[in-house]
């Protein structure tokens, strides 16, 4: 059993036999391998055709949602300026109404002043003429 030729003939053997039995297992891996790398390239294929224009169709709705964006705001801005000029129209209609109230007040007053004024020269105008009557009619 010492005889290095006999060992050595069992072990090419042992080694041949491994290896068969790796190829043997290794071969449906190497199937399934092929089978997924036709898979792959199908799929990149279909990536490579369907892809550039979905992307297109992403950039020009986002260049929309931007423009769209930008009329919004400028919607907003327009919306505002004209709340702000309403309400100065309201405030200048407001010190418009005071001033107008003032002027009544003013108005109403030198109204009254006058008709005062008129009815006290009118008093004294009919006492000044029955004080006149008076001193005609006394002897």
């Amino acid at each position: 059993m010492i005889d290095p030729l006999f060992w050595l003939g069992l072990s090419i053997l042992l080694v041949a036999a491994s290896l068969t039995a790796v190829l043997v297992a290794a071969i449906p891996a190497l199937q399934e391998l092929a089978r997924a790398a036709r898979s792959a390239e199908k799929f990149f294929d279909t990536l490579s055709r369907e892809l550039p224009p979905t992307l297109n169709a992403i950039r020009n709705t986002s260049l929309e949602i931007t423009d769209l964006t930008d009329d919004v705001s400028e919607g907003v801005k327009s919306a505002g300026q004209v709340v702000k000029q309403f309400d100065q129209s309201l405030d200048s209609a407001k010190k418009q109404a005071e001033n107008i109230q003032v002027s009544t007040r003013s108005v109403l007053v030198g109204f009254k002043a006058a008709w005062k004024s008129l009815a006290s020269k009118k008093t004294t105008q009919i006492n000044a003429k029955t004080f006149t009557n008076q001193s005609l009619t006394q002897p």
